[in-house]
């Protein structure tokens, strides 16, 4: 490795390398083409990202690493780890994804770039401009290959790979390999090694490694226990799964009224809004980071201490990915799941497909004492950090105050048009006969009616 490198990683305080870098750097290091398994947040960025840089040559006109990737919050942190290990050797990385401006990424381009790293869509879309020079890739890279897959992106993924050169050294990480992965890898790849960092069949070493719990619990009360696990003894970063982008908002909204320093990542929010809740997250702004499933794919986040399901997971896939961002790097996780009623058969499926010991969780409120007991919350730990907002601060509330009727201020119904209509109508010099007419008509026999 460069000395440039090693100092830049120095000053990271990373000095050790993790299992997936131990085993990978040396043939990644020697150019051979890699598979690399392993779960996410051990390491996998620097064990591509440290080879792709010591490759790069000076003044190139062209980029020389392409790192393709599922998300845009993914991107951007592959970006940034990278371009940390390469500062001191003057490495020129650029993050190249959807939802932002083209202007200064085509500008960056133009400038210089040595690695790019992008999801898929903005980066065929830049190329098909001709704007994006893939011709002196040497290195490329697909990271999370699984995410792609599951999220619809190998075709994409196929339609870049063949616009870099045929010879050159590529690096494939995912932490699972499903077949359509493996078939990807004989096909753009040269007599690749599979590492693997976990033993085979260990695919509930994330499972082991967290404390977990799993309630059965109501909806209504649940914002209620959410507040008191957020108090647990020694918690501290914490992500919180929600199934829509409606209960993550709603949710987060909550969690802030009541006084924690929460964020929100969905798909209704703009780009923008996400990477600052993202950045709040890791510099420490907030500690509570509500989000979809989709949204969180590729995020990876140190020192995430509690993870919380909101709502119970589709299946055991999604629950490893979901408690996975806790216990990372050897560090200890406690993951709590409530599960509501309807969803219980879904969830003995999750149990019993990881050999759990849950499949019928203990009915839980926010004042069971088990809840204190299992997570080392105080028994006088509130409900609320902070008194609720004053009534008529809650906009909601307000639209509703009048109890869905259009009054005026003294209490009076407003006149609609439609009973402005009438009062105009019965002011009218026929309106007297139209009604001697319908009493007519009402008090009219029948011609078949026998006489009175």
């Amino acid at each position: 490795m460069r000395p440039e490198t090693v100092a830049s990683l120095a000053e990271k305080g990373i000095t050790h390398p993790f299992r997936i870098q131990q085993l990978s750097l040396p043939l990644a290091l020697d150019g051979h083409d890699v598979i690399g398994q392993a779960k996410t947040g051990t390491g996998k960025t620097l064990a591509f990202g440290i080879p792709l840089l010591e490759r790069l040559e000076p003044e190139a006109t062209a980029p020389q690493a392409l790192v393709i990737v599922p998300t845009r919050e993914l991107c951007m942190q592959v970006a940034e780890d990278i371009a940390e290990a390469g500062k001191n050797a003057g490495a020129r990385v650029l993050a190249i994804y959807g939802g932002k401006a083209y202007e200064p990424q085509i500008e960056q381009l133009k400038k210089g770039v040595d690695v790019v790293v992008g999801t898929p869509g903005r980066l065929i879309d830049l190329n098909n401009q001709k704007i994006l020079n893939l011709s002196q890739v040497k290195s490329l890279v697909l990271d999370e290959a699984d995410e792609m897959l599951d999220m619809g992106f190998l075709p994409d993924v196929e339609k870049l790979v063949s616009k870099v050169p045929a010879t050159r050294q590529t690096m494939l990480f995912s932490a699972t390999m499903p077949g359509q992965i493996l078939n990807l890898a004989r096909r753009y790849m040269t007599q690749p090694t599979h590492i693997r960092a976990t033993d085979p069949g260990d695919d509930t070493a994330t499972v082991e490694a967290i404390e977990q719990h799993v309630w059965r619990a109501h909806s209504m009360d649940k914002p209620d226990l959410i507040s008191k696990i957020l108090q647990a003894d020694g918690r501290g970063r914490t992500m919180i799964f929600c199934k829509t982008k409606r209960a993550a908002q709603k949710l987060t909204d909550e969690l802030i009224d009541r006084g924690f320093k929460a964020g929100a990542v969905h798909g209704d929010l703009g780009q923008g809004a996400r990477e600052k809740a993202l950045q709040q997250f890791r510099d420490g702004s907030i500690d509570v980071l509500v989000a979809t499933d989709v949204a969180a794919r590729g995020i990876d986040v140190e020192n995430v201490t509690h993870v919380i399901n909101y709502t119970c997971p589709d299946d055991e896939k999604m629950y490893l990915h979901r408690i996975g961002r806790t216990g990372r790097a050897g560090s200890d996780g406690v993951a709590v799941t409530l599960v509501d009623w309807d969803d219980l058969h879904r969830w003995k499926l999750i149990d019993k497909a990881l050999g759990l010991p849950f499949a019928d969780p203990i009915e839980t409120y926010s004042t069971s004492e088990h809840v204190f007991t299992g997570l080392g919350i105080a028994k006088e730990a509130p409900s609320r950090l902070k008194p609720a907002a004053p009534r008529e601060d809650r906009p909601e509330r307000r639209e509703r105050s009048d109890g869905g009727r259009n009054r005026r201020p003294s209490g009076k119904p407003a006149k609609t048009e439609k009973t402005e209509k009438n009062h105009r109508s019965d002011d009218t010099s026929g309106s007297g006969q139209a009604k001697s007419q319908r009493r007519r008509r009402r008090t009219r026999k029948s011609p078949s009616s026998p006489e009175s």
